[in-house]
């Protein structure tokens, strides 16, 4: 069988932190089935710091890639303070080659997000992300302290400092897993309250062996059910200040387009993760899967991004449409799908060569996104007649 053609890697994602300071029940890295997290340091240290800079470096410079985005990711990334992070950020911005520029985030829960953290930021130019799942009630079913607190009114503290004309050009948008008890407009209305130029609406990581939370028969499409109201509300709006990119990356790949996003479109994953003790692992959302799923056993120390990528579980993730199952291939809207993400496709004993387990709401919400596209594309035509 023929080795499917790599990409290099255009993204990194950095485990600055490997603990956290909320006690989210959905979690893919503390509640899930990968329990890794708890050999790691608790921070990056200055050596893997240097090391990773040195190799994201290295890796644009052999594949002269003008732009990489760099991750600033946990656990809670806040957790490692100011001054390491300051570190990390000159660290790989120091690391560029000639003609490469390093687009820098930061996801953060933001609860310790405050003026320190904010003016460091908007020195480096470094854009916040925020993970928020709606309202005070929505966020407070899974989103809170270990003590069972709420870190609601903390969550929104950051946002209105984010929201002030000197920190606004930093605010990256507002990432919300979906939860089925959850009204879907309340929960869209209550996000774009907070004027984010980016909304994520995000499945639960969840598989053929651990099966997504569902309220209804499993024949039906929940979460497609969930997510068109707000697609309609979205669409029809006369302007909109967020961009929903499930739905701005469907619409990519309905007129032809690459998806930028895992959870659509089936294209080859670019990017890699660094954890503290500066493992190099593959996506986060495989530890939904089992215990190791991101896991290759090479190390910043040690290895290349490029050795690193020839591991097979690089290799299934860069394979893009070429690994999925018959069921797929033969699908109407594979072209839009892609099989969905790679993690959701797993069963216990047989891999990842199924469709995704929410195959029934991918189809559904890409059928009922056709539908009104399409259907607007024809009225002018229809109007001229």
């Amino acid at each position: 069988m023929q080795r499917p053609r790599q990409v290099p890697f255009r993204e990194f994602v950095l485990k600055v932190a490997s603990r956290c300071n909320l006690a989210c029940d959905y979690c893919y890295v503390y509640a899930g089935p990968d329990q890794t997290w708890r050999s790691q340091p608790t921070v990056m240290s200055p050596p893997i710091v240097e090391a990773t800079a040195r190799r994201i470096g290295e890796h644009a410079r052999a594949h002269g890639l003008s732009r990489v985005r760099v991750g600033l990711h946990g656990g809670e990334p806040l957790l490692a303070g100011p001054a390491p992070l300051e570190n990390v950020i000159t660290s790989v911005h120091a690391a560029m080659p000639r003609g490469t520029q390093a687009d820098l985030t930061v996801q953060t829960n933001g609860v310790l997000l405050d003026e320190r953290f904010l003016t460091l930021f908007a020195r480096h130019r470094v854009r916040v992300g925020i993970s928020l799942d709606g309202g005070r009630q929505a966020n407070d079913r899974h989103r809170v302290r270990a003590d069972g607190r709420s870190s609601f009114a903390d969550v929104t503290r950051a946002l209105s400092l984010l929201a002030t004309e000197r920190y606004r050009p930093l605010f990256a948008g507002i990432l919300c897993a979906i939860d089925l008890a959850n009204d879907p407009l309340g929960t869209y209305r209550a996000l774009a309250s907070y004027c984010p130029p980016t909304l994520d609406f995000l499945l639960p990581h969840a598989n053929w062996s651990q099966p997504p939370p569902r309220t209804r028969d499993p024949g039906d499409a929940p979460y497609a059910d969930w997510l068109i109201p707000i697609f309609d509300e979205w669409y029809k709006a006369p302007t909109s200040s967020a961009r929903i990119r499930l739905f701005d990356e469907t619409l990519q790949l309905m007129l032809g387009g690459n998806s930028a996003i895992e959870a659509i479109g089936g294209g080859p994953t670019a990017f890699a993760v660094v954890q503290t003790d500066g493992e190099i692992e593959a996506v986060d959302s495989l530890k939904s899967a089992y215990h190791g799923a991101p896991s290759t056993g090479t190390s910043v120390l040690t290895h290349s991004f490029d050795e690193a990528r020839q591991h097979p579980v690089f290799t299934g993730l860069q394979s893009g449409r070429d690994a999925l199952c018959a069921t797929c291939t033969s699908c109407p809207v594979v072209a839009v799908c892609g099989g969905g993400q790679y993690a959701h496709r797993y069963r216990a004993g047989h891999g990842f060569g199924h469709p995704s387990v929410y195959c029934a709401d991918l189809s559904r919400l890409i059928g009922h996104i056709a539908g009104r596209v399409y259907s607007d594309l024809r009225r002018p035509e229809a109007g001229s007649r």
